[in-house]
């Protein structure tokens, strides 16, 4: 249990899970890699540039021998100790009958321009620096070092690699330097130059000097650098801490706004400018997201609202005829039926109750099917027309009401001509429930204030609907205080099923009416 404790904080360290953390420690990581891929670079260039600096100045020394040097030990002389064995005995010089010497004499070469080479064939110690090496190379591959007793080893490479050397400085090609070991281990920088002079020699110098002092300069300089880089890895730290912290500040107030979030207090929202574009942009899609949220849930608290009072409604609506035929039907029980004026009217109200009881489930059988898929089958059809053809049912049904048409010729649209005929009956219907039997005023109106646009309007004199009324006439079930009663009130279906076939035509239906003055309900269809 402990092991596996451990693991998990061991987990935790190497792979921080909060979101500072993560930034600090991930942008820590670049910051040293880069820094170490610079500390590499700048020890690479640094090697590389002493290594050159050095190489030009080693071939400046070599430069500045003096020829002299590098013929002492048998190295250059062997040519003209050749030269001197091939010729011919020369005449000794004589000495003048006075007894007095002469630098010149017939026949006799003047021999003053030759070097002293009475040291010709020994092998002297050749002194040098103490940290460089020196050696020859002949053009047939011979190896002579020069600084074995006061200098390093000179390395000795291959044929191959100074036959390359040669070539390269026939071709007029200097080599930089090359880096090799001597018979002791120790690494040298090595350069190399022909040898130049009168004699006509064709070998090649090597010179060398070891590297550990200037492999010390680098590394000193990169150790400098990795102590500053720590130093300011350590500033950086100290000083991205504070920065994170008021940089990720805006996160965590969003944060906190959506843990005091609930179903029940959706209008809170986060500030639109928060000073980052991210987190502004993060901000503007929480607001998005919460005001769909709070629309949504508020349309399923209304959606809910209206299921129960749809429930209770239909309740309440079939239960009264239920009742009534129960009651009528306990009267026929008791005797009723052999009293024939009490069971016609019995039964009489029994079959009035049972269509109220029908027309009722019909109306809700429509409002479902359009709920669902509202489907209309439309025809071009005239509208003055179908309102022509409806005129003598809704006199009919107006009573002494005084009735008057006023429709605008010849306006076209594409209805279902049965729907649109169901929407004017159930407006003409509602009309008279709300009018006097005998003073009530029904106008129809057919008009077209746009140019596609056709209003179809029916305006009583009834006692008007009271503003706080108005938003909630189309809702099913609804009835105002004042169509309560069987007399003037229906079963609040006609108006939402208009609504819904209205809809289903994309056209729009409203009401306008002042309380006392009657009210007005129009309907807006498109046009051809």
């Amino acid at each position: 249990m402990k092991l596996k404790n451990w693991g998990g904080a061991l987990r935790r360290l190497a792979f921080p899970r909060s979101l500072r953390s993560q930034l600090l420690s991930r942008s820590l990581f670049i910051l040293a890699l880069l820094l170490l891929l610079i500390g590499t670079v700048q020890f690479v260039v640094m090697k590389n540039f002493l290594y050159s600096n050095q190489a030009e100045t080693l071939l400046s020394q070599i430069r500045s021998l003096p020829k002299e040097l590098l013929m002492n030990g048998n190295v250059f002389p062997a040519r003209r100790v050749r030269d001197e064995a091939a010729a011919p005995a020369m005449p000794q010089p004589t000495q003048p009958a006075d007894g007095s010497s002469s630098s010149e004499s017939p026949g006799i070469p003047d021999q003053s321009w030759l070097p002293d080479t009475s040291g010709i064939g020994e092998r002297g110690p050749f002194l040098f620096l103490p940290d460089t090496s020196l050696a020859l190379i002949s053009k047939d591959g011979e190896f002579i070092s020069r600084s074995n007793e006061s200098g390093l080893p000179a390395p000795q490479l291959s044929e191959e690699e100074y036959a390359s050397i040669l070539k390269q400085w026939e071709n007029k090609k200097a080599v930089a330097y090359k880096i090799a070991q001597d018979h002791n281990g120790n690494e040298q920088l090595l350069v190399f130059r022909p040898a130049e002079g009168p004699w006509d020699w064709d070998r090649l110098i090597q010179m060398g000097i070891a590297t550990a002092p200037l492999k010390a300069i680098a590394l000193r300089q990169l150790s400098i650098f990795i102590i500053l880089s720590l130093l300011a890895l350590g500033a950086g730290l100290m000083l991205y801490l504070p920065v994170l912290r008021k940089t990720l500040n805006p996160l965590d107030r969003m944060v906190s706004t959506v843990e005091a979030l609930d179903a029940g207090n959706l209008d809170r929202r986060f500030p639109s400018s928060l000073g980052q574009t991210e987190i502004d942009r993060l901000a503007k899609s929480f607001n998005g997201m919460l005001e769909r949220l709070q629309t949504s849930f508020a349309t399923e608290r209304e959606a809910k609202e209206q299921m129960r009072r749809f429930i209770a409604d239909a309740s309440h609506e079939l239960r009264t005829p239920l009742t009534s035929i129960h009651g009528f039907l306990e009267v026929l029980l008791r005797g009723a039926v052999d009293k024939p004026e009490q069971l016609n009217a019995a039964l009489n109200s029994m079959l009035g109750e049972a269509k109220r009881m029908k027309k009722l489930v019909e109306d809700l059988l429509m409002l479902a099917k359009l709920d669902r898929q509202p489907v209309v089958n439309r025809t071009e059809t005239r509208l003055d027309t179908l309102v022509e053809e409806m005129e003598p049912h809704l006199r009919m049904l107006a009573g002494d009401r005084t009735v008057s048409f006023s429709l605008t010729p010849d306006i076209k649209s594409m209805v279902d001509c049965d729907k649109i005929k169901q929407v004017i009956l159930n407006l003409f219907h509602n009309a008279v429930q709300h009018t006097d039997p005998t003073k009530g005023a029904i106008t129809v109106t057919l008009t077209m204030p746009a140019k596609n646009l056709a209003r179809l309007s029916v305006q009583d004199n009834g006692p008007g609907i009271p503003a706080e009324h108005l938003p909630h006439v189309f809702e099913r079930f609804y009835r105002s205080e004042i169509s309560r009663t069987r007399k003037q009130g229906g079963a609040g279906l006609g108006l939402s099923i208009s609504q819904s076939i209205v809809q289903a035509h994309g056209g729009r239906i409203d009401v306008q009416s002042t309380a006392g003055t009657g009210a007005t309900f129009w309907v807006e269809l498109p046009v051809l």
